[in-house]
């Protein structure tokens, strides 16, 4: 991985501080997802990371629906690996190796989770564009970024991105520490 895409992407190594219980009552995967998902549905989890949102998606979609997690570290995506194995989910959830510039995959979903990332993306417009082509007619995008790492006027010019390609800023929910909006 490219040094500069390094310094941007929380490191495999500090996974479990993405993954600690504690997290839970903070931001609880099922209370943020519930409203957006439901059974069958096809959803992606970019930058899944150990599969803190990936793990919960699953079981919102059943076995009926179907679960991308979707990461640039090999590690990352070991982690979830490790967790579904020998387990239900390991047939709703699919993981995915993205490439540093592109999310890389074809497939259509019906929801799509960008959580805590996109600060981290090298050229957000490039990645919203990709985003956009992933998403069904009636698809949904939840972005959230932490009000820690991404400053209000930072997040008033990402939202004027995703309007700038295309997508309709229809709710912005309330998430802890966060700045979010859900897309359409």
């Amino acid at each position: 991985m490219d040094q500069e895409i390094n310094k941007r992407v929380c490191p495999v190594e500090r996974a479990g501080a993405l993954d600690i219980g504690l997290r839970k009552l903070v931001h609880n995967p099922k209370k943020i997802l519930k409203t957006y998902l439901s059974e069958g549905m096809t959803a992606l989890d970019i930058g899944c990371g150990p599969g803190f949102f990936t793990i919960e998606m699953a079981k919102l979609v059943g076995s009926s629906g179907e679960i991308v997690g979707a990461d640039l570290q090999d590690g990352m995506l070991e982690k979830v690996r490790s967790k579904i194995k020998n387990t239900i989910l390991q047939d709703t959830i699919a993981l995915h190796k993205c490439q540093a510039d592109k999310i890389g995959t074809t497939k259509k979903f019906d929801f799509i989770l960008v959580f805590y990332m996109l600060h981290e993306v090298p050229d957000p417009l490039l990645f919203l564009k990709e985003v956009k082509t992933l998403l069904n007619p009636d698809g949904k995008v939840l972005i959230a970024e932490p009000k820690f790492h991404v400053s209000q006027n930072d997040f008033t010019i990402a939202k004027d991105l995703m309007k700038k390609i295309g997508f309709d800023i229809i709710d912005e929910p309330k998430i802890f520490f966060s700045r979010s909006v859900i897309l359409k």
